[in-house]
């Protein structure tokens, strides 16, 4: 197959965390809710209403808008965009198109083969969401407009990705992002944040970008890369036999793994902008864009450099505490409390990663439950029983996955399972010889005589298994090399 050049671009329509909708005061917290039970005379677009803008909406798409590393405009404008969906009660939507809040940001990210890759970003403008269908059997289609009017940031990158890793990189930086300043929820199960992917193949040295083809409501990570695979395999088979791939509206069956024809694609002409004559233009000026820069916090990408700058974390621990704000904010709380009891960073973060984390994707649980499932004190608590040699390792990791269970204190959970580790030289020579003279030792105490110095370690284990777990290593070790001689 002759090679091809793939462009694509993604545009992401992100829910605004607000208590109430776009352009009326009708509650937004709809989700669970029995259908067309969040709705008002606004949202229905019934005649005579007027919109009123949304000023906390405003200020979180700003937000979101500087930490994409976008420029505020100081002017921006809705606009009507109409077309005829049964979704769409109005006939139109109002939206942003030639001056929108927001323009030319960037955001990095790093791919699988360690390469870092920054993707522009064209725009970030305001509208509303629409309704939404539910297609039942016999052709019949439902509409619930809950979903209508929610204020809705739609985030349009540049066409500078190149792979569908990439594409599925960026959706996943988004979300980070957004959940990170506390603009969007990140549930995209519940519609709070999806994709449209524009994808285009073109062979290699034409200089004219191919037909693009849009994959509509993306709400999975794994699928925009399934869909975005597909795609270009489909349209680069179109064009090795000869063929012209058509502009159009596609979506993703995950089910038959494929995409499935939609509609022809509209241009902006289609839509028919003009700008929205009940809402005034918004004016922004330096003052109330210094005071949204004030409000962002400390951003991801920065979080994780200073993690490994400050902390001596390497770059995939810094990676993983850095995925959730929550989860950054808990480990540093902890390291705070283990350092004042001596323990390292670094110590606290294989705590984190190896224990918290692990006993997490277990139990099939989101990230953000660590600090509930496991305490900053208990977790302190732990570590300074290890370091004190009140326990051993392999009995802190039993005492913490008991209190990431029961949310009991360590501290009893040694008592209540006996795991108080023994660091009495007479009572673990005791042991030491009883376990030397057991017929499954004799063959790593021929080793270690032997001069295989690693064979101790057989013979440890079988110290640490007769003590349950209790024998202090070091001395366990010290004391076979002594009987050893």
């Amino acid at each position: 197959m002759s090679a091809y050049l793939v462009t694509i671009g993604l545009e992401i329509h992100a829910h605004v965390l607000t208590a109430a909708k776009m352009f009326d005061g009708c509650p937004a917290n709809y989700a669970g809710a029995e259908p067309n039970t969040f709705v008002s005379v606004v949202s229905l677009g019934l005649p005579g209403t007027l919109p009123v803008v949304n000023q906390t909406a405003v200020e979180r798409a700003a937000l979101t808008g500087l930490a994409l590393n976008c420029c505020i405009n100081e002017r921006s404008v809705f606009s009507r965009k109409s077309y005829l969906y049964p979704d769409l009660v109005k006939g139109y939507q109002i939206s942003q198109y030639d001056e929108p809040l927001c323009s030319e940001g960037w955001l990095e990210i790093r791919t699988a083969a360690g390469e870092v890759r920054r993707i522009g970003i064209e725009r970030l403008h305001i509208e509303e969401d629409t309704g939404r269908l539910s297609h039942a059997e016999a052709g019949a289609s439902l509409i619930d407009y809950n979903r209508a009017g929610m204020p809705l940031m739609e985030i349009v990158s540049h066409p500078d990705l190149a792979t569908p890793e990439e594409a599925r990189l960026y959706f996943e930086k988004i979300r980070q992002l957004l959940v990170w300043i506390g603009v969007n929820s990140g549930n995209l199960e519940e519609g709070a944040l999806r994709c449209d992917a524009n994808v285009s193949v073109r062979p290699a040295g034409q200089k004219e970008y191919g037909a693009k083809v849009e994959i509509k409501n993306i709400n999975s990570f794994r699928y925009v890369e399934r869909a975005l695979a597909y795609e270009i395999k489909r349209q680069s088979a179109v064009l090795q036999a000869g063929g012209v791939v058509s502009q159009e509206t596609r979506g993703w069956d995950e089910l038959r793994g494929e995409t499935v024809g939609q509609r022809s694609k509209e241009f902006a002409h289609d839509y028919r902008y003009f700008p929205e004559p009940d809402i005034p233009p918004l004016v922004f000026d330096a003052a109330w864009i210094a005071a949204r820069q004030a409000e962002l916090p400390e951003l991801p990408d920065a979080c994780r450099a200073r993690f490994e700058r400050d902390y001596g974390l390497n770059l995939q621990d810094a990676d993983l505490l850095t995925l959730e704000r929550s989860v950054a904010d808990y480990y540093e709380t902890a390291v705070a409390a283990a350092q004042t009891l001596g323990a390292s960073p670094k110590e606290v973060a294989n705590w984190v990663v190896n224990e918290g984390f692990r006993l997490l994707k277990e139990r099939s649980e989101d990230y953000t439950r660590l600090a509930e499932r496991m305490p900053v004190a208990h977790l302190a608590a732990i570590i300074d029983m290890v370091a004190k040699g009140s326990v051993t390792r392999s009995g802190a990791k039993q005492v913490f996955e008991a209190s990431f269970d029961s949310g009991s204190d360590p501290h009893e959970i040694v008592k209540a399972k006996g795991l108080t580790q023994i660091s009495d030289s007479d009572a673990m020579r005791s042991v030491v010889q009883q376990v030397l003279a057991d017929p499954k030792a004799a063959k790593a105490i021929a080793e270690y005589r032997g001069g295989k110095s690693s064979a101790v370690q057989f013979l440890v284990g079988m110290v640490m298994k007769a003590t349950k777990g209790q024998a202090n290593p070091q001395l366990t070790r010290s004391l076979l090399e002594e009987e050893l001689g």
